[in-house]
Parts: structure tokens; C-alpha cells; sequence
């Protein structure tokens, strides 16, 4: 499995990714998948065989993005990488993928200084496994809101990146 950044010839396969999951995650069209692309600090893939069996799209601070979620991290964070969204295809759920794309996300935060890293997941509906897999990552809840329209309840979730690690707090 080669894990690389995204490239527009993998669009296609980004929505249908997205769209197995879009119970957890909002839709996309090709143009705003295109938008969001151009403003990504971290857009990567996982290819097996020719086939994009995952992506992970990820932005700093300062990105024209109109995600509450990612606004709600704006307005209480000075610098941070925020996760949009992390997929994997059904078939290949489990077989450590995700964290191989957050443990590439952490790596870049590090290396490009970022105190924190940030991400949401819902708790109405309920979804316990990114619950666990959010947790086994270090991340611990800062808040949380009802989105698209009070249909989900999003538990906002970060967590201290390298000298951060030691206590300081990465919010403002």
C-alpha cells in the first residue's frame, strides 16, 4: 500500500469513498471536493493496486472553509490542523489504515510546528468507533455542538502536539 498526496485524478474515487460514509460526514460534490482540495494543508490517500482505499482531508488555521465544526476550532484556536475527514472503505475497515493516515497527519503537524490537532465525531447519532479511535490517539473532548440543521450532536475533540505535550495549552 503506498500512502501519498491526493491528486485530482483521484476525485472520483474521494466521493465514492465519501459517500459510503456520508452518514458521518458531510456530502461532497465534485466542484466543492475541488474547492476543498486547493485549501487543504493535508490531502492524502492510501492506493492499494491502483485503488484509493482511503483519504484523509485535513486544513490549518486561516483556510476559507464554511464548516461550523472548523469555525468553532478557528475562533478558539491560534494555530491548529484540523481534520475534515478520514475514510476507509468498508471492505478494509480494521485493518489499521486510519491510523496509518493520522499517524502521517501527526507527523506533518510536528514537523510543520503545529501545537494542536483538532477533529469532531458524532454522539447523536452515535459513532463509538470513531469514539475509540480518536481516543486511542490522545484526543479528549473541548466542546461540542449541534450541527447540520440539530440533526447530529458533534463531540469537538483536540489534542497537544510536541511541546504542547508537556501541559501547555494550545488554546487561546
Amino acid at each position: 500500500m503506498v500512502l501519498r498526496d491526493a491528486t485530482p485524478t483521484d476525485f472520483d474515487a474521494i466521493l465514492a469513498l465519501n459517500e459510503e460514509s456520508v452518514g458521518f460526514l458531510s456530502p461532497l460534490t465534485p466542484a466543492r471536493l475541488a474547492r476543498l482540495h486547493g485549501q487543504a494543508a493535508l490531502h492524502r490517500v492510501v492506493e492499494e493496486h491502483g485503488r484509493v482505499v482511503a483519504f484523509l482531508l485535513a486544513f490549518r488555521e486561516g483556510a476559507v472553509y464554511d464548516s461550523p465544526n472548523y469555525q468553532w476550532f478557528a475562533a478558539r484556536f491560534d494555530r491548529f490542523l484540523y481534520v475534515d475527514r478520514v475514510v476507509v472503505a468498508r471492505d478494509l475497515q480494521g485493518h489499521g489504515l486510519g491510523a496509518r493516515l493520522y499517524r502521517d497527519l501527526f507527523e506533518r503537524a510536528l514537523a510543520d510546528g503545529v501545537p494542536v490537532v483538532t477533529a469532531e465525531y458524532d454522539l447523536e447519532p452515535p459513532n463509538p468507533v470513531s469514539a475509540r479511535f480518536h481516543e486511542g490517539f490522545g484526543f479528549r473532548e473541548v466542546g461540542r455542538q449541534w450541527v447540520a440543521g440539530g440533526a447530529k450532536l458533534v463531540s469537538l475533540q483536540a489534542v497537544a502536539i510536541g511541546s504542547n505535550v508537556d501541559g501547555g495549552s494550545p488554546l487561546r
